[in-house]
């Protein structure tokens, strides 16, 4: 399978996986191995927050072998995800940053406005970022301009498991932006919905509640794995187009026919 590069580093898995909810540890450590990720998201915030549970959390992220990529998740207001983002650099000693700027509290909706703004002040001091934001083709464009060189539009609202919300804007998306990483981030339930977005030619996809909170979390990340590396495939090898009317697979000409009266 060809590799994923992003901001000039590349990778075999086109499956990020987040890190948050999982029932254990333990059960967070197989899941990523089962996932075959590369890149796992920590919230710092969250992480922060742990008083106890923390230094074995630290150690198992690095015992996997996966990059973090630190985000911003809880900031309301493009200041504070700059601070957070500037104390993520300090603590994980990188200068990638997955960057939330929440807007709406009901769909944890991006904050285009503030997003924007974020994002352009963080690539200004040398931050690789990693927006989330929507399907949006303008606030797309503002982001690019940003300094931003991948795209992390989502699929649906962040834990809702609905899968694609806007097919024709995910569409239009990957037409408008066709040498621009976009990795499709939340909404993602099933590993038929992460298949589906990779089909579309989207580059990678990014979970964690449809992994964490399955019954099994470690065979659906195994299970999201498979589907992902089979869409990839799938675009690559080149999807038939659909019809309106049937098309017969066996051929008429030769077919064994038996004349009246015969």
């Amino acid at each position: 399978m060809d590799s994923l590069t992003l901001y000039g580093e590349s990778f075999s898995s086109r499956l990020l996986l987040g890190t948050a909810r999982y029932p254990s540890p333990a059960i967070l450590a197989k899941a990523i191995e089962a996932s075959r990720a590369e890149i796992v998201t920590v919230s710092l915030r969250r992480e922060a927050g742990r008083a106890r549970g923390g230094e074995t959390f630290w150690e198992l992220v690095r015992a996997s072998g996966a990059r973090v990529l630190p985000n911003t998740a809880g900031c309301r207001t493009a200041k504070e995800a700059i601070v957070t983002a500037q104390m993520a650099r300090e603590v994980f000693g990188t200068e990638w940053i997955k960057l939330e700027v929440t807007g709406d509290e009901d769909l944890l909706q991006p904050e285009p406005f503030g997003l924007v703004e974020a994002a352009r002040a963080l690539s200004n001091e040398g931050f690789r970022v990693f927006p989330y934001t929507t399907e949006d083709l303008s606030v797309a464009e503002r982001l690019l301009e940003a300094g931003c060189r991948v795209l992390m539009p989502w699929a649906a609202p962040i834990g809702s498991g609905r899968g694609i919300n806007n097919l024709f804007g995910l569409r239009a998306l990957r037409a408008r932006f066709k040498d621009t990483p976009l990795i499709v981030d939340a909404g993602l339930g099933a590993p038929s919905h992460a298949a589906a977005v990779l089909e579309l030619g989207f580059d990678a996809a990014l979970l964690n509640t449809a992994v964490a909170r399955a019954a099994d979390p470690v065979e659906m990340a195994r299970a999201f794995a498979l589907a992902i590396d089979a869409g990839r495939r799938a675009h690559r090898a080149g999807l038939m187009t659909p019809r309106d009317f049937a098309e017969a697979s066996t051929p008429v000409l030769g077919r064994a026919f038996a004349e009246d009266g015969a």
